[in-house]
């Protein structure tokens, strides 16, 4: 019994401090996670308003263009100056607002920016949406790390700690790309 009683509860003591910085990095793993889904429902939300506004800006448009040509439609059998002269102003008024749905700049509020602004929320909302997805992955990852290091107690293999710490490695990489290129993942499978 010359030292051999100290060595496995040094080595359990060495792996109960591996089990605790992997479940300190799952717990940053879970927040991450959670923040990218509460992050990517946002932008979903986001991204459906637009395109709401989208959508009644294209019903607006619509409805005017066609009062519009209704209206030139009447001007060819309208003789009276005065008359035809309201109705060709009114035209011209409601086609202005029907580019103006269209386009308008100065607000962002036209069908153009609209659709731009829609088509960015949607990308947010994929990046957060694959940030997640790596995010389960790590802790999933980390889960299985602890695991492994609570059966090389149990068991006494020494590999299993090994296995453990690279699949902590393995666990810090898929969270720098989580925050940092979550699309590489996208790309890679």
């Amino acid at each position: 019994m010359s030292g051999h009683g100290h060595e496995p509860e040094t080595n359990n003591k060495g792996v109960a401090l591996l089990i605790a910085i992997l479940a300190l990095m799952l717990a940053f793993s879970e927040m991450g996670g959670n923040n990218a889904e509460r992050e990517a429902q946002a932008s979903n939300l986001e991204a459906s308003n637009l395109w709401a506004f989208f959508q009644a800006k294209t019903i607006r448009r619509t409805t005017v263009q066609v009062a519009a040509e209704q209206i030139e439609a009447q001007l060819l059998g309208i003789t009276d100056t005065a008359q035809r002269d309201v109705m060709q102003k009114r035209v011209s008024d409601w086609k202005r607002t029907a580019d103006r749905y269209e386009t308008e700049p100065e607000t962002g509020e036209g069908r153009k920016e609209l659709a731009a602004r829609a088509k960015a929320a949607e990308d947010k909302r994929d990046t957060y949406k694959a940030r997640n997805e790596i995010f389960e992955l790590s802790s999933a990852v980390l889960q299985i790390a602890i695991v492994l290091c609570s059966a090389m107690i149990i068991t006494g293999i020494a590999a299993l700690v090994w296995v453990a710490g690279a699949l902590g490695v393995i666990s810090v990489g898929l969270m720098t790309v989580a925050m940092f290129a979550p699309q590489l993942i996208h790309i890679v499978m």
